[in-house]
C-alpha cells in the first residue's frame, strides 16, 4: 500500500482522490453554484490538466468509480496487489513511450539544428547554442547574480507555442543564472534593448526529462527581448 501511494503521489494522481469526490460521470451538465462545487471543480480541472500534460490516458468511468468507492467507504474492486501491479505496468509503459519519443525528438532536433546553422545570420557558439541577432541593443550585458526583465515567446520546432510572456502581457523577471543553460549563455551576451532568436539544443534546455508542454529531448526556439537589467 505504501509503495502504491508513493507512485500515485509521484504521478500526480493523489489530488484526484480529493478533487473528484462528486464527479461521477453524468450525461447532464453539472450546475456549479456552491463554494463546495466550485472548489471541487477547480481541483478536478487542475488535476485533469496534469493528466493531459503527462499524456496519461485514463478510463474516466473507472476512475470516478474508484473515487466513489473510497468516499462511500465501499470495498475496492481490485486488491492492493492488483492496484500495485496496474500502476507498475502503467509506469513501465509510460517510460517506454517517453524513451521512444526522446529518441525520435533527438534525431529531429539534430536535423533541424544542422539545417538552421546554415541560414543567414545564424551564429553557433562552442556549446552548440544557435542565435540570430534581430536588434543588437546597447550598453552592458548582464552578469551572474543580476536580475533581468525580458519578453519572450517559446516554440517547438514544429511551431507549437508552449510559453509566451507576450501572451500574458507581462514581462518575466528572473536571475540571469536562474534559467536553462541556453538562456544563461545568451543573456550574458545580450545588451538591454536587444532582440534575439535562440535555437537551443535539448542538452542546453530540458534534456531527456522534458517538462509539461515540452516533450523529452526537444530543441527549443525562443524570441527573446532583453528589456532591462534590474537593480543597476
Amino acid at each position: 500500500m505504501e509503495s502504491l501511494n508513493r507512485a500515485i503521489v509521484r504521478m500526480g494522481v493523489l489530488p484526484l482522490v480529493i478533487g473528484l469526490s462528486a464527479c461521477t460521470p453524468k450525461k447532464e451538465a453539472v450546475v456549479i453554484e456552491t463554494d463546495e462545487q466550485k472548489y471541487s471543480y477547480a481541483i478536478g480541472y487542475n488535476f485533469a490538466n496534469n493528466l493531459k500534460n503527462q499524456n496519461l490516458k485514463v478510463d474516466v468511468e473507472a476512475l470516478a468509480e474508484a473515487v466513489e468507492h473510497v468516499m462511500a467507504g465501499k470495498e475496492p474492486a481490485l486488491s492492493q496487489s492488483e492496484m500495485e501491479q496496474a500502476m507498475q505496468n502503467m509506469y513501465k509503459t509510460q517510460q517506454e513511450q517517453r524513451a521512444k519519443e526522446a529518441e525520435v525528438n533527438m534525431a529531429a532536433g539534430v536535423r533541424f539544428l544542422e539545417q538552421n546553422s546554415e541560414k543567414e545570420g545564424v551564429q553557433v557558439t562552442d556549446s552548440g547554442l544557435q542565435y540570430k541577432v534581430v536588434e543588437p541593443g546597447e550598453g552592458t550585458s548582464p552578469r551572474s547574480g543580476q536580475m533581468v526583465s525580458v519578453h519572450y515567446r517559446g516554440t517547438l520546432i514544429d511551431g507549437s507555442e508552449f510559453d509566451s510572456s507576450y501572451r500574458r502581457n507581462e514581462p518575466a523577471q528572473f536571475p540571469v543564472d536562474g534559467v536553462i543553460p541556453g538562456w544563461v549563455e545568451a543573456l550574458k551576451m545580450m545588451k538591454p534593448g536587444a532582440k534575439w532568436e535562440l535555437y537551443i539544443p535539448a542538452e542546453l534546455a530540458y534534456g531527456e526529462r522534458g517538462r509539461p508542454g515540452i516533450p523529452p529531448n526537444s530543441v527549443l526556439i525562443f524570441e527573446v527581448e532583453l528589456l532591462e537589467i534590474l537593480g543597476q
